[in-house]
């Protein structure tokens, strides 16, 4: 159904009749949706999974079980992110929970590996039961549009800078893919994030910048432990897993994709990443979240100009993460083979369109920018309270001041 804002739609059902609608084949032949969905995975990889092989390292976990480890984190963000997509039109990105590997790097020193797989399965548990009840989505209303607009801004500051502190190290590589980019928005703007990527690859090609890597093409193979369940994990590493997944992972995640002008069921797809959390789990899935960043590259006027066919790079995202995942530390090694510059540049490049649209949609109303600006440089300021990451204080003490400090309407009559 659509809604009353151009560009908004719900999650739970197709935002228009199938007359209004063009045919799902029509909006995946998108090349523009390909490139934004492969450059979130890259983005995924050459990042955030960093913290997976630390936590691992930390178990002292087997090459075999850090493979399963990947897997269940790839085929399950894949798997939810391609069918939500596709299911509900709307660009659902799912990824693994940053700082629940992180958590998982420091904690693993004190609970066995089958111990991390019970509380992981007992996090999964509660994040089902919150989606289940609707008490996120309830929680999640009550976060004004303007705050998450302000929220998505500050989370997407750092990656604008760490496009020109990429250029401080490496200019020539920087400034190619930047010329390109540039080039490409004035006569092809739908290939301008790829022509920035290819330029960026023929350069480090070029100039011998790749890091070694391992291509092994063997299909990985999913590992199963039996979980361990252990008072003190849960306690000491269930509950705050599942803490820091929902603040700092999934309302975020949902603040991007309303900033981007959907109204997703947040109830719906917490949900589905609890699910399919718990099903996982035992393979090495530690957590699935509704991604933030990754969201944004997908949300944005690059995959699309049109905000209703963008669900089409969520499916061509969910896609990559498959194939990611059946091949295992083969795609490991090639993306962590990519210059640390390159993977700054394009992401910087990538998310100048969500960057850009999301100041202006926290900033339009004045009597709104107080609450907005507070939730931009909390966010962006990258401090963390409690082992709780900025994103979730960005958006508590930016609700706080907007609703302090902006009336409400009178109600008709009054």
């Amino acid at each position: 159904m659509r809604s009353g804002r151009s560009g908004e739609q719900e999650a739970t059902e197709p935002a228009a009749s199938p007359d209004e609608q063009p045919s799902r084949a029509a909006v995946l032949a998108n090349p523009a949706a390909a490139v934004a969905g492969l450059i979130a995975v890259v983005v995924a990889y050459a990042g955030p999974l960093a913290v997976v092989f630390q936590a691992a390292g930390a178990a002292g976990l087997r090459p075999a079980a850090l493979e399963s480890w990947v897997w269940a984190v790839s085929i399950g963000s894949g798997v939810t992110g391609a069918v939500l997509s596709w299911a509900y039109r709307i660009p659902v990105v799912m990824a693994w929970s940053t700082p629940g590997a992180a958590l998982l790097a420091v904690a693993l020193d004190k609970y066995t590996f089958a111990e991390a797989v019970g509380a992981c399965l007992v996090a999964a548990a509660l994040t089902v039961l919150v989606g289940a009840t609707g008490l996120f989505g309830a929680l999640m209303r009550w976060i004004p549009p303007t705050v998450a607009s302000a929220v998505l801004a500050g989370i997407l500051l750092k990656f604008g800078f760490g496009l020109f502190l990429a250029a401080d190290r490496n200019p020539w590589l920087v400034g190619l893919m930047l010329a390109a980019y540039v080039g490409c928005r004035r006569f092809a703007s739908r290939w301008a994030v790829a022509a920035a990527l290819l330029t960026g690859c023929a350069h480090a090609l070029v100039t011998g910048r790749f890091r070694g890597g391992s291509f092994d093409l063997a299909l990985a193979a999913p590992q199963f432990t039996a979980p361990d369940f252990s008072l003190g994990a849960v306690t000491g590493l269930a509950l705050p897993l599942f803490l820091v997944t929902m603040a700092s992972q999934n309302a975020p995640g949902i603040a991007v994709l309303r900033a981007a002008g959907y109204r997703p069921d947040a109830d719906r797809l917490v949900l589905a990443s609890g699910i399919a959390s718990a099903v996982l789990a035992p393979v090495g899935c530690h957590a699935l979240n509704l991604g933030a960043v990754t969201a944004a590259i997908c949300t944005g006027p690059e995959a699309d100009a049109r905000p209703e066919r963008r669900w089409a790079a969520g499916v061509y995202c969910g896609v990559f993460y498959l194939i990611a995942g059946a091949l295992g530390t083969a795609v490991v090694g090639l993306f962590t083979a990519l210059p640390a510059a390159l993977v700054a540049a394009i992401a910087g490049i990538a998310l100048l369109g969500a960057l850009g649209g999301a100041l202006a949609s926290a900033t339009e109303s004045p009597a709104h920018r107080d609450s907005a600006l507070v939730a931009l440089l909390l966010t962006a300021s990258g401090v963390e309270l409690f082992g709780i990451g900025s994103t979730f204080w960005g958006l508590l003490l930016g609700t706080a001041v907007h609703l302090a400090t902006v009336r409400r309407a009178p109600a008709p009559g009054s």
